[in-house]
Order: structure tokens, then sequence, then C-alpha cells
């Protein structure tokens, strides 16, 4: 079935919190004229209220470690998913497959946590503006990507099964 799967789930999460992590930050700092501290806040405070937005350092790390939380959730769902369908270990046994698979699974995730998640936490209904769509887009590369790629390594393009000689 699939060869070292903790290996492969711990590659999916770390590479996507850190560049997601990143996508973000400079997002906040070059284009939202803010800063990564006030980004991971942001994050905090959907769990810990608004008051988390003026909580320095500690509601930033709380917020970066809710972000590496969710890191490792999308990347868990998506190891289930290829590890109970054959179908789409056979699909992202190839570089197009890969991209194909991130350009669908990205914008999910976005909408699952924008529509569903965020309003529930926050008890109000998402705002649809650029932003938005920049995160829409922007979870296909920073988000998905890393994850269907790590997990779909060295799997064998015909069978959709991992290569015995696959790397962790």
């Amino acid at each position: 079935m699939i060869k070292h799967p903790l290996s492969r789930l711990i590659r999916a999460w770390l590479s996507t919190a850190v560049i997601d992590g990143l996508f973000s930050s400079v997002l906040s700092v070059a284009f939202y004229g803010s800063t990564a501290t006030r980004l991971f806040q942001g994050v905090a405070s959907t769990l810990l209220g608004k008051e988390a937005l003026n909580g320095g350092t500690r509601t930033a790390l709380v917020g970066l470690l809710m972000h590496f939380g969710v890191a490792l959730g999308w990347s868990s769902v998506f190891l289930l998913l290829v590890m109970r369908s054959s179908w789409l270990r056979r699909i992202i046994a190839t570089p197009s497959g890969v991209l194909r698979v991130a350009s669908v699974y990205g914008p999910c995730i976005w909408m699952v946590m924008s529509l569903v998640f965020v309003p529930l936490l926050l008890n109000r209904p998402p705002t649809f503006n650029i932003r938005w769509w920049v995160q829409f887009f922007g979870h296909i590369p920073f988000v998905a990507l890393p994850i269907v790629w790590s997990i779909a390594g060295g799997l064998d393009p015909v069978e959709g099964s991992w290569r015995r000689d696959a790397s962790a």
C-alpha cells in the first residue's frame, strides 16, 4: 500500500506549514502593509477573540501553532484519501496529476476553511473581496501542491502504488 506513511505525512505537514506561512507573511508585509506578527495574532483571534490582536508575541505564537495544526490536519486528510483510493494514487503518480489534484484540493481547503470553520468560530459570514480570491488561488501552489507532492512521491505511474525502492 503506502510506504512510510508517517514520514510522508511529516514531510507534507512541515513543508506546507512553512511554505504557506511564508506566503501569508509576504502577503501581509509586502501587499497588505501589516506584519507577520499581526497575521498570526489574527489567526489566534479566531479562537481567542479580538483581544488576541493586542496579545503581542504570545498570541502570535498561538496563531503560529494553530497554523501548523491546520497544516497537519489537511495533510492528514489528504494522506487518508490517498491511502483509501487507488484511483487517486494513479492520478497523482505523475507530475501533471499532482498539479491537477492540487488545483482542486487547494481551493477546496480554502472554501472549507473560509466558508465553514472561520464563520463558525467568528459567528459571521466571510467577506468576498480580492484577498479572499488571492487565498482561493494561492492555496493551489502554497498549500495543496506541497501536500500532494509530498504524499505522491515514489508512486508508480502505471500501477498507482508506491515503488518498493521509493524513498521515505
